[in-house]
């Protein structure tokens, strides 16, 4: 038996809880694990606290990112006490999840954890932070240089986006937080951000094209905050997208590509392949300032774990939400 963070959904309602759990129930899989720590992305959130219908088989362990030690594998890449990064993949949504002691993953979707970072650590920086660099990497391939101008984080206290400000400060870009939590603006600076402006001067509908301002931009809300991002970026620049936390929906129009050769770069971290995520780990354990990452993460016990996504979809949240299972 192990402990794990159990969704379940009958017609008697829907119920998240920490309960224990046969090891027998475990899915099939090449590699058996056992997890150290996990964390909440804000796919985890929707889950847990049930406001959209992300997971798609019940009853359901939650948990997208996993970080901890191999137990069994028959897997050629893995054995058993290698330390091991998992991100995405479905899990949490078809398969059970990482919230959990312990979780039977398939080995090709496993990534080995650099030695840069503690399990802590990686689950620090998890799904939202590996999202931010794969964010990062897109504007490197698009040719955009600190020197280029300003480069706009938008929902900059939240997982992907502080992250991504550490990320782009260190490199030495100039950072323009977007945040509704303005009394935040000290943290965000302390994280490498240059300016802080408010999401308000984004959020509302807009003209089709704007005075350019951005050298790029890297977009964790979607909708109109994107539209407007698109709008004022400069000429030629890049804007990586990559959530949805205002909405699914882009009411734009074509102008910005056509009149500005504007590039609107999507990031998908949950099926992207081994060789981009090898490559985002090995980046993260050189760009990311580990006393940064500690400055916007909180620890909290597996029993914690559904207040928190509460809190996190109420807004509540600034950084990282680590786990400790």
């Amino acid at each position: 038996m192990f402990n794990a963070l159990l969704l379940e959904k009958s017609e008697a309602g829907f119920n998240a809880s920490v309960r224990a759990v046969d090891d027998h129930q475990l899915p099939d899989g090449d590699v058996l694990v056992q997890v150290a720590h996990s964390t909440l992305n804000y796919k985890d959130g929707l889950a847990i606290t049930n406001k959209s219908p992300v997971v798609r088989a019940w009853p359901m362990v939650a948990g997208i990112d996993g970080a901890g030690t191999v137990l069994d594998s028959s897997h050629p890449g893995w054995k058993a006490g290698d330390r091991f990064i998992h991100n995405g993949w479905g899990v949490g949504e078809t398969r059970w999840g990482c919230l959990a002691e312990r979780a039977r993953l398939k080995g090709e979707w496993l990534v080995p954890l650099p030695a840069a970072f503690s399990t802590l650590q990686a689950m620090a920086i998890g799904t939202a932070g590996y999202t931010a660099m794969l964010c990062v990497l897109a504007l490197e391939r698009h040719g955009v240089r600190p020197g280029d101008g300003e480069v706009l984080v938008t929902g900059a206290t939240g997982g992907v986006g502080s992250v991504a400000t550490v990320l782009l400060g260190k490199l030495g870009y100039r950072v323009a937080a977007a945040t509704g939590k303005l009394a935040e603006a000290d943290y965000l600076k302390r994280l490498g951000a240059s300016a802080v402006i408010d999401r308000a001067e984004l959020s509302a509908a807009g003209k089709p094209l704007q005075k350019e301002r951005w050298a790029a931009v890297v977009d964790a809300v979607g909708s109109h905050t994107l539209v407007n991002a698109l709008a004022q970026t400069r000429y030629g620049g890049v804007v990586a997208a990559c959530g949805l936390a205002q909405g699914a929906d882009l009411p734009a129009t074509v102008l910005p590509f056509i009149l500005r050769g504007v590039t609107l770069a999507g990031i998908d971290s949950v099926m992207a392949p081994l060789a981009a995520r090898l490559q985002a780990w090995e980046r993260l354990a050189r760009d990311l300032d580990p006393a940064l990452l500690a400055t916007i993460t909180e620890v909290v016990p597996l029993a914690g774990a559904i207040d928190k996504a509460h809190a996190l979809m109420r807004g509540e949240m600034r950084g990282r939400v680590v786990v400790s299972v």
